[in-house]
Protein backbone atom coordinates (compact mmCIF):
# COMPACT_ATOMS: atom_id res chain seq x y z
CA UNK A 1 0.00 0.00 0.00
CA UNK A 2 1.48 3.68 -0.63
CA UNK A 3 2.01 5.91 1.85
CA UNK A 4 1.98 9.93 0.60
CA UNK A 5 3.44 13.02 2.71
CA UNK A 6 2.61 16.21 1.53
CA UNK A 7 5.26 19.37 2.36
CA UNK A 8 5.41 22.52 1.07
CA UNK A 9 3.37 24.51 2.66
CA UNK A 10 3.60 27.77 4.81
CA UNK A 11 2.44 31.35 5.38
CA UNK A 12 2.69 33.64 2.18
CA UNK A 13 1.06 37.22 1.06
CA UNK A 14 -1.22 37.47 -1.73
CA UNK A 15 0.31 37.62 -5.27
CA UNK A 16 2.76 34.91 -3.66
CA UNK A 17 3.87 31.74 -4.79
CA UNK A 18 4.07 27.85 -3.30
CA UNK A 19 5.35 25.17 -4.59
CA UNK A 20 4.23 21.44 -2.71
CA UNK A 21 5.46 18.07 -2.46
CA UNK A 22 3.95 15.07 -2.30
CA UNK A 23 6.48 11.90 -1.63
CA UNK A 24 4.73 8.60 -2.33
CA UNK A 25 6.41 5.14 -0.41
CA UNK A 26 5.50 1.81 -0.26
CA UNK A 27 4.57 1.34 -3.90
CA UNK A 28 5.83 3.73 -7.54
CA UNK A 29 4.02 6.38 -8.12
CA UNK A 30 3.32 6.36 -11.92
CA UNK A 31 0.96 3.23 -10.98
CA UNK A 32 -1.97 5.54 -9.38
CA UNK A 33 -4.09 8.72 -10.78
CA UNK A 34 -3.33 11.75 -7.80
CA UNK A 35 -5.56 14.49 -6.91
CA UNK A 36 -4.05 17.48 -4.72
CA UNK A 37 -7.14 18.69 -2.54
CA UNK A 38 -7.88 21.44 -0.15
CA UNK A 39 -10.12 22.06 2.80
CA UNK A 40 -10.77 25.07 4.48
CA UNK A 41 -12.02 25.91 8.07
CA UNK A 42 -15.92 25.16 7.84
CA UNK A 43 -15.89 23.81 4.17
CA UNK A 44 -15.87 20.39 2.51
CA UNK A 45 -12.90 19.47 0.81
CA UNK A 46 -12.63 20.35 -2.94
CA UNK A 47 -10.44 19.28 -5.45
CA UNK A 48 -7.98 21.54 -7.02
CA UNK A 49 -5.73 19.69 -9.30
CA UNK A 50 -5.56 15.63 -10.71
CA UNK A 51 -3.02 14.09 -12.80
CA UNK A 52 -3.32 10.56 -14.22
CA UNK A 53 -0.81 8.07 -14.10
CA UNK A 54 -1.96 6.08 -17.38
CA UNK A 55 -1.42 9.35 -19.55
CA UNK A 56 -0.17 12.32 -17.69
CA UNK A 57 -4.35 13.72 -18.02
CA UNK A 58 -4.55 17.34 -15.92
CA UNK A 59 -7.64 18.65 -15.05
CA UNK A 60 -8.08 21.91 -12.48
CA UNK A 61 -11.13 23.27 -11.32
CA UNK A 62 -11.93 27.06 -12.49
CA UNK A 63 -10.95 28.55 -8.92
CA UNK A 64 -7.81 27.48 -9.74
CA UNK A 65 -7.25 27.32 -13.90
CA UNK A 66 -4.43 29.52 -14.76
CA UNK A 67 -2.69 29.75 -11.46
CA UNK A 68 -2.02 26.15 -9.85
CA UNK A 69 -0.12 23.37 -11.82
CA UNK A 70 0.48 20.17 -11.03
CA UNK A 71 3.47 17.95 -12.46
CA UNK A 72 5.34 14.95 -11.31
CA UNK A 73 8.71 13.21 -11.26
CA UNK A 74 8.28 9.46 -11.44
CA UNK A 75 12.20 9.31 -10.45
CA UNK A 76 11.74 11.00 -7.06
CA UNK A 77 8.12 9.36 -6.58
CA UNK A 78 6.63 12.86 -6.21
CA UNK A 79 3.69 15.14 -7.33
CA UNK A 80 3.69 18.99 -6.94
CA UNK A 81 1.50 21.20 -7.02
CA UNK A 82 2.97 24.81 -8.22
CA UNK A 83 0.54 27.36 -6.96
CA UNK A 84 1.17 31.11 -8.56
CA UNK A 85 -0.72 34.37 -7.89
CA UNK A 86 -2.24 32.75 -4.35
CA UNK A 87 -5.12 35.17 -2.91
CA UNK A 88 -6.62 34.62 0.63
CA UNK A 89 -9.75 32.32 -0.65
CA UNK A 90 -6.64 29.75 -1.41
CA UNK A 91 -5.96 29.42 2.31
CA UNK A 92 -6.57 25.49 3.48
CA UNK A 93 -4.79 22.73 4.17
CA UNK A 94 -3.64 21.06 1.36
CA UNK A 95 -3.88 17.14 0.68
CA UNK A 96 -2.98 14.29 -1.15
CA UNK A 97 -4.55 11.29 -2.48
CA UNK A 98 -4.72 8.27 -4.84
CA UNK A 99 -7.57 7.56 -7.19
CA UNK A 100 -9.12 4.51 -6.05
CA UNK A 101 -9.75 3.01 -9.65
CA UNK A 102 -7.80 3.80 -12.65
CA UNK A 103 -8.99 6.75 -15.26
CA UNK A 104 -9.54 5.62 -18.42
CA UNK A 105 -9.91 9.36 -20.07
CA UNK A 106 -13.39 9.37 -19.46
CA UNK A 107 -14.41 11.45 -16.22
CA UNK A 108 -12.07 13.21 -14.29
CA UNK A 109 -12.75 11.93 -10.48
CA UNK A 110 -13.55 14.95 -8.34
CA UNK A 111 -14.74 13.72 -5.09
CA UNK A 112 -13.21 13.04 -2.76
CA UNK A 113 -14.91 9.89 -1.88
CA UNK A 114 -13.28 8.43 -5.25
CA UNK A 115 -9.91 8.60 -3.39
CA UNK A 116 -7.84 6.68 -0.58
CA UNK A 117 -4.24 6.57 0.72
CA UNK A 118 -4.64 10.04 2.04
CA UNK A 119 -1.63 12.09 3.55
CA UNK A 120 -1.58 13.70 6.81
CA UNK A 121 -2.26 17.69 4.83
CA UNK A 122 0.25 20.52 4.93
CA UNK A 123 -1.42 24.25 5.86
CA UNK A 124 -1.68 26.87 2.97
CA UNK A 125 -1.84 30.68 4.82
CA UNK A 126 -2.19 33.78 2.51
CA UNK A 127 -2.26 36.58 3.90
CA UNK A 128 -3.83 39.32 2.26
Amino acid sequence: EVRLVESGGGLVQAGGSLRLSCVASGSAFDAYDVGWFRQAPGKEREVVSFISGRDGTTFYPDSVKGRFTISSDDAKNTVYLQMNALQSEDTAVYYCATHRLAYLGLVIPTHPDEYDNWGQGTQVTVSS
